[in-house]
């Protein structure tokens, strides 16, 4: 995807946090959106640099992380195609305090924060937009505060590979479903608390029930609903 023929407005019409905008506001909103091509390592911002945008991953990955004391890296979040990012650092007038780094050649679009400032102004509804999506990430955090202090890390692993598989009537569907990972294993293990180890184990000895089977970073789930039911001996 060429940078210099994308239509920004036309994208941000499809992002949930825009799609009630009318074409001519999409359009002044533009104006204050920057294209940028990533490369895998390149650094979006890192603790302590002022925050005046929000991002939007339009291809690529993004993972937002922390560095402990002792030098140890804990993902908080991955970012794909499609997801923002930053919006409520933005709002709080402080530097960053998450790093965010590019995985994978990325094209991320930035929206100036005075571009969002004066859209709010313009129109409060998108104010209560923007509120929504980051009730909705905070939602996400607190669930992930809640699986790391009830669930076991194999739970924690079913419940990942299952993150985006629809739901029927009786639970997890039991149509066969392939799903990427879309990170390394370290990373994925640093998301889910879990040392890149004991997330390898889990995998083979999930493998090793048939509940899934391994190709690479494709891994094929024959029955999602027998997968999430499952309880190690």
């Amino acid at each position: 995807m060429e940078a210099r023929s994308f239509d920004v407005p036309r994208y941000l019409s499809v992002l949930p946090l825009f799609n009630d905008m009318r074409p001519h506001e999409l359009e002044h909103l533009a104006q204050g959106c920057t294209l940028r091509r990533m490369a895998r390592g390149d650094s979006v911002f890192r603790v302590g640099d002022p925050c005046e945008a929000f991002h939007v991953t339009v291809v690529g990955q993004v993972k937002l992380f922390a560095i402990s004391p002792a030098g140890q890296e804990k993902v908080i979040e991955l970012i794909g195609p499609g997801q923002s990012f930053a919006e409520a650092l933005m709002f709080t007038d402080r530097p960053c305090f998450v790093n965010a780094q590019v995985l994978t050649d990325t094209l991320l679009l930035t929206v100036d924060k005075r571009a969002v400032l004066g859209e709010i102004d313009r129109d409060p509804r998108f104010a209560l937009r923007m509120l929504a999506g980051m009730s909705r990430r905070l939602h996400g955090l607190v669930s992930d505060v809640q699986a790391y202090a009830l669930h076991s890390g194999m739970q924690r692993v079913i419940g990942y590979l299952l993150r985006e598989q629809p739901d029927d009537d009786d639970g997890a569907s039991s149509a066969q479903v392939t799903v990427s990972l879309p990170a390394s294993k370290a990373t994925i293990a640093s998301r889910l608390s879990i040392t890149p180890e004991y997330f390898s184990r889990v995998l083979h000895e999930l493998e090793a029930e048939g509940l899934i089977e391994i190709d690479k970073r494709d891994i094929r789930i024959p029955d999602p609903r027998a997968l999430a039911g499952f309880q190690p001996a």
